[in-house]
């Protein structure tokens, strides 16, 4: 088939997928095919692990959000990256995994129901899919269908797949309310709330509870099969998360920032012109973390709604985005952690900088900056995945070089290196604690303060071309890796960004190019 009319076959399947719908009843788990090579790499390395629970006071619970651990891609409202089961310690663990669509069905944001069902939203070509999965067996159970991004028709119409792998919009973050609602706003700018229900036959269904319309506050004249070449304005929203009170904050990729109260519908919106957001943020009682491609923010919201900007601090933004970033600017969320910090990265040129800054509103600004710690080699330093934080530990992930699936094929793969970082205990600076060369190209990582393992997704150069990727466990108090199995080969295993995600029954869940990868230790 040429190119041209690969392309009109495309853009035809994409127009006709475009609707959104609830969709098919309950499905059983397709495997994702492993590429050739499989069996000339090794399966397992390393020894099980013992539990050594790591002791630290857990991030405040937020009283709109699931409980911490399962409410959304960071773990808890503080954005931690943490979780309080114990996951995998390497004890012959087994490997399942679940395709989700021929060609993409990567799933991203990963959360758990009171009863330990899964929630997860998956890309595909036609339309984000939220599907509610069995934890075990990865059946689908019920599925509804998201509008389809603008960048998914860019880069189908004009042959530019990179718009796909860059748009953090649509649904990909979402939250789990306390109420296991999950809360996200779609490609159309709506806020939806949708809860998931079983009907009296046994089958499960989505149902919108709730659809806000920011389309009064936020520009829309977006690329659609109907609009190939609008002349307006596209803003899509980015992420969502709930305040202390209950309000629904939201930002935009063109850097609006603004609040829903769920009680009234009240909409309010502020915009940092010229800046970009293409991260999620966190939340803690004194207030909202927001980073843009500028400067990291603490918002509050007035009595009316309107957020308000608490302090402002600019950062060594670069020159320009690196290979590894998906702009010019912090590729973290904010983490909140310990007394009263808060830590990004930055995107300086030469080596990117750990951030930690005191996150109180009358911290006069010469005292903000707690500390700046150069991390990983020169001229090969990003991440655009973020921190984990616990106790005051930071745990940093090199990113630099990978850009999407294509980056790593044929048996390549990063510089990578993590590193921890702690914070001195008088607040007077921070400290490297170890450094590790395992290379973890782009997953949002995890740590089971349950058991003291921080899990990563590694892959390293093949002189055979064998593209082997791992879920690899590493201890948080010596950098150690300590086991690796192997998950499965080839680009479908690629994660791409997405994270890893401890459910509570102990099993690591990896969204991947092709759908999710569950690992646990053999029962």
């Amino acid at each position: 088939m040429s190119p041209r009319a690969l392309t009109r076959a495309l853009v035809l399947t994409l127009a006709v997928g475009a609707a959104t719908f609830t969709g098919p009843p309950a499905a059983q788990a397709e495997e994702i095919p492993k590429a050739p090579g499989h069996r000339l790499v090794s399966q397992y390395d390393g020894a099980p692990a013992a539990a050594r629970p790591v002791p630290g006071q857990a991030p405040p619970q937020h009283p709109f959000l699931a409980p911490n651990g399962r409410s959304g891609m960071h773990a808890d409202a503080a954005g931690s990256g943490t979780h309080p089961y114990s996951g995998p310690l390497g004890r012959d663990p087994q490997v399942t995994s679940e395709k989700i669509a021929p060609i993409g069905g990567e799933c991203a944001t990963a959360t758990f129901d009171a009863a330990g069902r899964l929630i997860t939203v998956c890309g595909t070509f036609t339309g984000f899919l939220l599907k509610l999965l069995d934890p075990r067996t990865l059946d689908t159970l019920a599925e509804y269908r998201l509008p389809q991004r603008s960048s998914t028709v860019e880069a189908i119409t004009r042959l530019d797949f990179s718009k796909i792998f860059k748009d953090t919009s649509g649904g990909a973050y979402f939250y789990l309310d306390d109420q296991d609602r999950v809360v996200l706003a779609d490609s159309r700018q709506h806020v939806l709330r949708i809860a998931h229900r079983q009907e009296p036959d046994g089958d499960w269904r989505f149902v919108v509870e709730d659809d806000w319309d920011l389309t009064a506050h936020v520009p829309h004249d977006c690329v659609s099969w109907t609009n190939l070449f609008p002349s307006g304005v596209c803003d899509p929203v980015t992420s969502v998360m709930p305040d202390w009170q209950g309000r629904v904050w939201w930002v935009t990729r063109l850097g609006r920032v603004g609040t829903l109260d769920p009680r009234t519908s009240q909409i309010r919106a502020v915009r940092l012109a010229g800046e970009e957001i293409q991260n999620s943020f966190s939340v803690a009682q004194d207030g909202v973390s927001i980073v843009s491609d500028h400067a990291l923010y603490s918002f509050r919201a007035d009595a009316d709604g309107t957020p308000r900007i608490q302090w402002r601090q600019t950062y060594d933004r670069g020159t320009g985005a690196k290979p590894g970033s998906v702009n010019q600017g912090s590729g973290t969320t904010p983490d909140l952690f310990g007394e009263d910090y808060v830590a990004i990265t930055d995107n300086a040129d030469d080596r990117m900088n750990v951030l930690v800054y005191r996150r109180g509103a009358d911290v006069p600004a010469d005292r903000r900056l707690v500390c700046k710690v150069p991390v990983f080699a020169s001229g090969a330093s990003t991440t655009d995945n973020s921190l984990i934080t616990w106790g005051d530990s930071i745990v940093v992930e090199n990113n630099y070089g990978y850009e999407n699936p294509s980056s790593l094929v044929f048996g390549r793969s990063v510089v990578g290196g993590v590193s921890r970082i702690d914070v001195r205990e008088d607040g007077s600076g921070c400290d490297t604690v170890w450094h590790s060369d395992v290379r973890s190209p782009s997953v949002v990582p995890k740590l089971s303060t349950a058991n003291g393992l921080l899990y990563l997704y590694e892959k390293e150069p093949n002189r055979l071309g064998v593209d082997a990727w791992y879920l690899t466990a590493v201890d948080f108090r010596t950098g150690e890796r300590r086991w690796r199995r192997l998950t499965g080969t080839g680009p479908a295993y690629d994660n791409n960004w997405a994270p890893l995600t401890i459910g509570p029954d102990g099993t690591a869940y990896a969204g991947v190019f092709n759908g999710l990868v569950a690992v646990r230790d053999r029962d």
